[in-house]
């Protein structure tokens, strides 16, 4: 029998043109900002609904509590986000790379995610629920709690990441490559259908797969 490879996230590389420094002031809810660079701009609390953001580079920004409901990012980097509240339901995220941020609580459920690197950074609670993913790298994190509930999951990869708790009731994943994350518990054992795992953390999860299934081991 042929053996089937996991395939692995694809992520394109991100080339910006020359950037406007912008202090911020004037972003509104539904704006279309292009080729411009924020840094040590606070946006915390802010209502940005809408907006899209091309080309863009975020360096030490501040989205505590900020609005970014159906907000665009495309082709962007952003280095040391900082943000203990994130809203940011159902955005869309294109070519995007985030670095070194420290987020707590992020609503992003319904978003959209392709050809996305987040990569050392550290959150605390991510729900992703309805979200669809395509072409998502995950390295260097620390995720308290992973919240992949009824997402659509395509090319999902971790590379040296630590999860707390990963939820995947009623996802649907295909080349999800979980081999490079530390697992501590996951719930809804049904949606892992589609993920690859290693030999280490299905000895892990035997307990749990063996409750779900109602066996008994004596």
């Amino acid at each position: 029998m042929a053996r089937t490879t996991t395939r692995q996230a694809s992520i394109d590389r991100i080339t910006l043109p020359d950037l406007t420094d912008d202090d911020g002031e004037l972003l509104r809810s539904g704006d279309g900002r292009e080729a411009e660079r924020y840094t040590g701009v606070d946006l915390g609390g802010r209502d940005l609904t809408g907006i899209s953001f091309d080309e863009c580079v975020f360096i030490k920004v501040s989205l505590h509590e900020a609005t970014l409901r159906g907000a665009s990012f495309a082709e962007c980097l952003a280095v040391e986000l900082h943000a203990p509240v994130l809203s940011a339901p159902r955005s869309s995220w294109r070519d995007v790379r985030i670095e070194h941020a420290r987020l707590g609580s992020v609503e992003a459920y319904e978003a959209t995610m392709r050809s996305v690197h987040i990569d050392g950074s550290k959150l605390d609670f991510v729900n992703l629920r309805n979200a669809t993913l395509t072409d998502v790298l995950l390295s260097n994190c620390i995720i308290e709690e992973l919240d992949l509930g009824n997402a659509t999951v395509q090319r999902l990869e971790l590379q040296n990441c630590r999860i707390g708790t990963l939820d995947i009731g009623g996802a649907k994943l295909k080349d999800v490559d979980l081999r490079g994350g530390e697992l501590s518990a996951i719930h809804g054992l049904e949606g892992l259908r589609g993920a690859t795992i290693d030999d280490a953390q299905l000895s892990l999860l035997a307990p749990l797969l063996a409750a779900h299934l109602g066996l008994r081991v004596e």
